[in-house]
Protein backbone atom coordinates (compact mmCIF):
# COMPACT_ATOMS: atom_id res chain seq x y z
CA UNK A 1 0.00 0.00 0.00
CA UNK A 2 2.69 2.49 1.06
CA UNK A 3 6.44 2.27 0.66
CA UNK A 4 9.21 4.71 1.57
CA UNK A 5 12.38 4.23 -0.46
CA UNK A 6 15.56 6.04 0.68
CA UNK A 7 13.49 9.08 1.60
CA UNK A 8 15.50 12.19 2.47
CA UNK A 9 14.59 15.76 3.35
CA UNK A 10 16.55 18.77 4.58
CA UNK A 11 15.58 22.31 5.55
CA UNK A 12 18.08 25.16 5.59
CA UNK A 13 20.99 22.77 5.47
CA UNK A 14 19.66 20.69 8.38
CA UNK A 15 18.87 17.06 7.56
CA UNK A 16 15.47 16.03 8.90
CA UNK A 17 15.10 12.62 7.24
CA UNK A 18 17.98 10.62 5.80
CA UNK A 19 17.60 7.58 3.51
CA UNK A 20 14.44 6.39 5.30
CA UNK A 21 12.99 3.15 3.94
CA UNK A 22 9.96 1.26 5.21
CA UNK A 23 6.94 -0.63 3.90
CA UNK A 24 3.49 -0.24 5.45
CA UNK A 25 0.96 -2.99 4.89
CA UNK A 26 -2.76 -2.59 4.06
CA UNK A 27 -4.98 -2.62 7.13
CA UNK A 28 -2.10 -1.81 9.48
CA UNK A 29 -2.54 0.86 12.17
CA UNK A 30 0.91 2.26 12.93
CA UNK A 31 1.93 4.81 15.55
CA UNK A 32 5.09 6.86 15.13
CA UNK A 33 6.64 8.52 18.16
CA UNK A 34 9.81 10.56 18.58
CA UNK A 35 11.26 13.75 19.94
CA UNK A 36 9.99 17.12 18.74
CA UNK A 37 11.77 18.27 15.58
CA UNK A 38 12.82 14.80 14.50
CA UNK A 39 10.66 14.96 11.35
CA UNK A 40 7.38 13.22 12.21
CA UNK A 41 5.10 15.86 10.68
CA UNK A 42 7.50 16.26 7.76
CA UNK A 43 7.18 12.55 7.10
CA UNK A 44 3.37 12.80 6.93
CA UNK A 45 3.59 15.74 4.54
CA UNK A 46 5.96 13.81 2.27
CA UNK A 47 3.71 10.75 2.27
CA UNK A 48 0.74 12.94 1.31
CA UNK A 49 2.66 14.66 -1.45
CA UNK A 50 2.22 18.02 0.28
CA UNK A 51 6.00 18.37 0.36
CA UNK A 52 8.67 17.12 -2.04
CA UNK A 53 11.59 14.91 -0.90
CA UNK A 54 15.16 15.90 -1.66
CA UNK A 55 15.88 12.27 -2.47
CA UNK A 56 14.14 8.92 -2.61
CA UNK A 57 10.48 8.14 -3.22
CA UNK A 58 7.11 7.73 -1.60
CA UNK A 59 5.19 5.00 -3.42
CA UNK A 60 1.43 4.67 -2.98
CA UNK A 61 0.03 1.47 -4.46
CA UNK A 62 3.34 1.17 -6.32
CA UNK A 63 3.16 4.64 -7.89
CA UNK A 64 5.80 7.23 -6.93
CA UNK A 65 4.14 10.41 -5.70
CA UNK A 66 6.77 12.44 -7.54
CA UNK A 67 5.62 10.87 -10.83
CA UNK A 68 2.17 12.46 -10.45
CA UNK A 69 1.34 15.93 -11.68
CA UNK A 70 -0.51 18.30 -9.37
CA UNK A 71 -3.97 17.26 -10.57
CA UNK A 72 -3.26 13.55 -10.25
CA UNK A 73 -1.74 13.98 -6.79
CA UNK A 74 -4.76 15.99 -5.68
CA UNK A 75 -7.16 13.30 -6.95
CA UNK A 76 -5.19 10.61 -5.13
CA UNK A 77 -5.26 12.56 -1.86
CA UNK A 78 -8.95 13.35 -2.25
CA UNK A 79 -10.09 9.81 -2.98
CA UNK A 80 -7.57 7.56 -1.23
CA UNK A 81 -6.41 9.51 1.82
CA UNK A 82 -7.86 11.05 4.95
CA UNK A 83 -6.06 13.69 7.01
CA UNK A 84 -6.14 14.72 10.64
CA UNK A 85 -3.67 17.55 11.18
CA UNK A 86 -2.87 19.57 14.31
CA UNK A 87 -4.31 22.67 12.63
CA UNK A 88 -7.90 21.57 12.20
CA UNK A 89 -8.47 23.26 8.80
CA UNK A 90 -12.20 23.38 9.52
CA UNK A 91 -13.85 25.90 7.20
CA UNK A 92 -15.47 28.66 9.32
CA UNK A 93 -18.21 29.58 6.83
CA UNK A 94 -19.55 26.00 6.59
CA UNK A 95 -21.71 24.22 9.15
CA UNK A 96 -20.32 21.18 10.92
CA UNK A 97 -22.34 18.87 8.68
CA UNK A 98 -21.06 20.65 5.58
CA UNK A 99 -17.47 20.47 6.81
CA UNK A 100 -17.72 16.74 7.44
CA UNK A 101 -19.51 16.10 4.14
CA UNK A 102 -16.91 18.01 2.10
CA UNK A 103 -14.78 14.97 1.06
CA UNK A 104 -17.90 13.17 -0.17
CA UNK A 105 -18.98 16.23 -2.14
CA UNK A 106 -15.54 16.70 -3.70
CA UNK A 107 -15.52 13.04 -4.72
CA UNK A 108 -18.91 13.35 -6.40
CA UNK A 109 -20.70 11.08 -3.93
CA UNK A 110 -22.70 13.30 -1.54
CA UNK A 111 -24.19 11.37 1.39
CA UNK A 112 -25.67 13.64 4.09
CA UNK A 113 -26.66 10.63 6.18
CA UNK A 114 -23.06 9.42 6.33
CA UNK A 115 -21.90 12.87 7.42
CA UNK A 116 -24.43 12.93 10.24
CA UNK A 117 -23.47 9.38 11.20
CA UNK A 118 -19.85 10.45 11.62
CA UNK A 119 -20.79 13.52 13.68
CA UNK A 120 -22.79 11.22 15.92
CA UNK A 121 -19.84 8.82 16.15
CA UNK A 122 -17.51 11.55 17.43
CA UNK A 123 -20.00 12.75 20.04
CA UNK A 124 -21.48 15.71 18.16
CA UNK A 125 -24.97 14.40 17.44
CA UNK A 126 -27.48 17.15 16.82
CA UNK A 127 -24.77 19.74 16.15
CA UNK A 128 -24.74 19.51 12.34
CA UNK A 129 -26.26 22.98 11.85
CA UNK A 130 -23.74 24.66 14.19
CA UNK A 131 -20.75 26.63 12.91
CA UNK A 132 -17.12 26.14 13.94
CA UNK A 133 -17.10 29.39 15.94
CA UNK A 134 -19.55 27.77 18.36
CA UNK A 135 -17.16 24.91 19.23
CA UNK A 136 -14.26 24.42 21.59
CA UNK A 137 -10.84 23.30 20.38
CA UNK A 138 -11.55 19.72 21.37
CA UNK A 139 -14.85 19.75 19.51
CA UNK A 140 -13.18 21.14 16.41
CA UNK A 141 -10.69 18.27 16.58
CA UNK A 142 -13.60 15.85 16.59
CA UNK A 143 -15.08 17.52 13.50
CA UNK A 144 -11.72 17.13 11.75
CA UNK A 145 -11.64 13.45 12.69
CA UNK A 146 -15.18 12.87 11.40
CA UNK A 147 -14.28 14.60 8.12
CA UNK A 148 -11.13 12.48 7.72
CA UNK A 149 -13.09 9.25 8.08
CA UNK A 150 -16.35 10.08 6.28
CA UNK A 151 -15.27 8.89 2.80
CA UNK A 152 -13.66 5.68 4.14
CA UNK A 153 -10.11 6.44 2.97
CA UNK A 154 -7.65 3.69 2.12
CA UNK A 155 -4.92 5.53 4.06
CA UNK A 156 -5.41 7.75 7.09
CA UNK A 157 -2.64 10.17 8.10
CA UNK A 158 -3.07 11.57 11.61
CA UNK A 159 -0.85 14.15 13.30
CA UNK A 160 -1.55 14.19 17.06
CA UNK A 161 -5.27 13.36 16.52
CA UNK A 162 -6.10 13.49 20.23
CA UNK A 163 -3.80 16.34 21.25
CA UNK A 164 -6.72 18.67 22.11
CA UNK A 165 -8.96 16.10 23.78
CA UNK A 166 -9.44 15.08 27.39
CA UNK A 167 -8.34 11.49 28.22
CA UNK A 168 -11.85 10.01 28.20
CA UNK A 169 -12.81 11.60 24.87
CA UNK A 170 -9.40 10.72 23.41
CA UNK A 171 -9.90 7.07 24.30
CA UNK A 172 -13.30 7.02 22.61
CA UNK A 173 -11.97 8.73 19.49
CA UNK A 174 -9.05 6.32 19.21
CA UNK A 175 -11.41 3.37 19.52
CA UNK A 176 -13.53 4.89 16.74
CA UNK A 177 -10.45 5.38 14.56
CA UNK A 178 -9.39 1.79 15.09
CA UNK A 179 -12.89 0.41 14.44
CA UNK A 180 -13.29 2.42 11.21
CA UNK A 181 -9.83 1.44 10.00
CA UNK A 182 -10.35 -2.25 10.68
CA UNK A 183 -13.88 -2.29 9.24
CA UNK A 184 -12.72 -0.81 5.93
CA UNK A 185 -9.33 -2.53 5.72
CA UNK A 186 -7.62 0.85 5.56
CA UNK A 187 -4.12 1.63 6.72
CA UNK A 188 -3.32 4.38 9.19
CA UNK A 189 -0.20 6.23 10.27
CA UNK A 190 -0.56 8.23 13.46
CA UNK A 191 2.11 10.60 14.75
CA UNK A 192 1.76 11.07 18.50
CA UNK A 193 3.57 11.92 21.72
CA UNK A 194 0.96 10.00 23.73
CA UNK A 195 1.85 6.50 24.89
CA UNK A 196 -1.85 5.89 25.56
CA UNK A 197 -2.66 6.74 21.93
CA UNK A 198 0.22 4.62 20.62
CA UNK A 199 -1.07 1.66 22.63
CA UNK A 200 -4.14 1.57 20.36
CA UNK A 201 -1.98 0.91 17.27
CA UNK A 202 -0.96 -2.47 15.90
CA UNK A 203 2.69 -1.42 15.93
CA UNK A 204 4.63 1.51 17.31
CA UNK A 205 7.85 2.91 15.87
CA UNK A 206 10.17 5.61 17.14
CA UNK A 207 11.50 7.97 14.49
CA UNK A 208 15.15 8.90 15.04
CA UNK A 209 17.85 10.45 12.88
CA UNK A 210 18.77 6.93 11.79
CA UNK A 211 15.27 5.85 10.79
CA UNK A 212 12.25 4.03 12.20
CA UNK A 213 13.08 1.77 15.14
Amino acid sequence: MLELVNLSKSYGGRTVLAALSHRFEPGEFVAIMGESGVGKSTLLNLIAGLDTPDGGEVRVDGTPMTALDDDAATRLRRTRMGFIFQAFHVLPHLTLAQNVALPLLLNGSPDPARAMQMLDAVGLAGRGADFPRQLSGGELQRVAIARALVHRPALLLADEPTGNLDPETADGILRLLRAEIKASGAGAIMVTHSHAAAAMADRTFVLTRSGLK
